[in-house]
């Protein structure tokens, strides 16, 4: 029997929903990139999923470079046609995956942007507490710096999920992934002035229990927390292409250079593998080169160290 697309992604999407309970957003790049695929093969064969080869995606794949897609969107959007085929051969709909035997497209690990310390706080001083929603916005920057969260955390954040007295956050993650975050007392204050705002406002019914609200007491939107952040990052002169993911980011960067153990922000940051927090490790090389100079036994600024402290204590006995 011939699969039709439409079905087969109908089919795809529910297993995504139900059976992995994958994030929104998540879904919709899996299937965004079958749909991909769908049209290409639509247009150049016409072909039934059925007869679909290797040959077919490594052509597929051939096309996105050609077009300018990146070696990462291409391991993007290869996985999610091979999880896609997967799910169809499991159902039995298919007796081989095509995309089986397709190597990955190796990419080089690239690093976001992050902000230092100084450039965390000329944002957040940048921002004008006397305006209507001066507090809301420095709550939003404070939060996401102090626990690492998510665009998409932070929006979803419930008031019945705020813990101040145990200086706590309880996080829905991606995949509906429950964990609890430390908050410092800066964001604490900083929530805690915008709280005591937020009640003056009108809330709609439906976002009682969400923090942080619009203008017009709904949820704020994705897009709103990247403009504020955008605004400000302006405002305090700062030129990098950031974005919430940027502070995310740097709130990790911060936390491991100043020793925070690598688990630890794993968890803090809602990673399943402590692979992915590895890219957060893109330490400073004159920093790493620093630590292993001055904490390495056979480094020769630790033994000028040790001697200084020796002759420190020898002239005090």
């Amino acid at each position: 029997m011939i699969m039709k697309w439409n079905i087969a992604i109908k089919d795809f999407k529910k297993y995504l929903q139900l059976e992995l309970s994958l994030s929104a957003n998540t879904i919709s790049a899996y299937i965004h990139d079958v749909q991909k695929l769908k049209k290409f093969i639509e247009h150049k064969n016409n072909l039934s999923i059925d007869d679909i080869t290797e040959a077919h995606i490594q052509e597929f794949l051939a096309d996105l470079y050609d077009n300018n897609f990146d070696r990462r969107t291409q391991q993007r959007v290869l996985s999610g046609i091979r999880s896609f085929f997967s799910f169809l051969e499991m159902e039995n709909e298919l007796k081989a995956n095509p995309t089986e035997l397709i190597a990955t497209p190796k990419i080089g690990r690239k690093l976001p942007n992050f902000l230092t310390i100084e450039e965390i706080d000329r944002i957040i001083l940048s921002i004008d507490l006397s305006e209507p929603l001066g507090h809301r916005n420095a709550a939003i920057i404070e939060t996401l710096y102090s626990c690492g969260l998510r665009v998409s955390e932070i929006i979803d954040l419930r008031i019945s999920n705020l813990h101040f007295v145990d200086e706590f956050l309880r996080i829905i993650g991606k995949g509906n992934k429950e964990r609890l975050v430390p908050i410092g007392e800066r964001a604490i204050k900083s929530l805690n002035l915008y709280i005591n705002q937020r009640k003056l406002m009108r809330v709609s019914k439906k976002s009682e229990d969400i923090v942080f609200l619009n203008r017009s007491g709904n949820k704020l939107s994705r897009i709103a927390v990247f403009n504020l952040i955008k605004k400000y990052a302006k405002k305090a002169g700062i030129e990098k292409n950031i974005s919430p993911h940027t502070i995310r980011h740097s709130f990790a960067t911060h936390l491991i250079e100043n020793g925070a153990d690598l688990r630890a922000v794993q968890q803090m940051l809602g990673h399943e593998s402590i692979l992915t927090t590895e890219i957060y490790t893109h330490l400073d090389q004159t920093f790493i080169k620093n630590t292993v100079l001055l904490y390495h036994p056979r480094s020769s600024l630790n033994n000028e160290i040790e001697n200084n402290e020796n002759e420190n204590n020898e002239s005090e006995n």
